[in-house]
């Protein structure tokens, strides 16, 4: 079988930030580095859990909705995938910096309920929090450079994919 795009990736150069990674079928998806891969400090199961939620939730009633096709975990715990369509880097990271805010103002992991999800009993808010605090705090240090270096990525592969 042939490795998929992630799997080629050196993942013990990759560092925690925003990251375009590539697009198929006019998706681009963004690799949302939480975590440094293989330095031993993951996310927990249940901040993982509660962050997706609570992100995903953001981010579909943000105002870039119609464009976010899929956000999700990490198997590795390092991390999310953000999978959007018609959008540039910029517009990406200001929606998402916009979806990290508004988690952190959430009182209740939403769809944690017991009909609502498929493991009810792993999510943990504030360690979610904690874990949304950071990333934002990354992202603010984040410079216009580098983000725009992502869009030229995104651009190159839009040109060649």
């Amino acid at each position: 079988m042939d490795k998929i795009p992630s799997f080629q990736k050196n993942h013990d150069v990759l560092q925690p930030g925003f990251h375009f990674s590539g697009v198929q079928k006019g998706v681009d998806t963004f690799d949302l580095r939480f975590k440094k891969p293989n330095a031993g400090d993951f996310i927990s199961p249940k901040a993982l859990h509660s962050v997706e939620h609570m992100l995903a939730t953001a981010l579909r009633n943000g105002k870039c909705k119609d464009s976010v096709l899929y956000f999700g975990p990490m198997g590795c715990r390092t991390g999310f995938y953000l999978l959007t369509v018609g959008l540039s880097c910029e517009e990406v990271f200001s929606a998402l910096k916009t979806a990290l805010v508004a988690a952190l103002a959430m009182d209740e992991v939403p769809g944690s309920a017991r009909v609502e999800c498929g493991n009810y009993l792993e999510h943990d808010l504030a360690d979610a929090k904690r874990e949304c605090t950071a990333y934002l705090t990354l992202l603010a240090s984040l410079s216009e450079e580098e983000i725009s270096a992502e869009e030229k990525k995104r651009r190159e592969a839009h040109a060649h994919g």
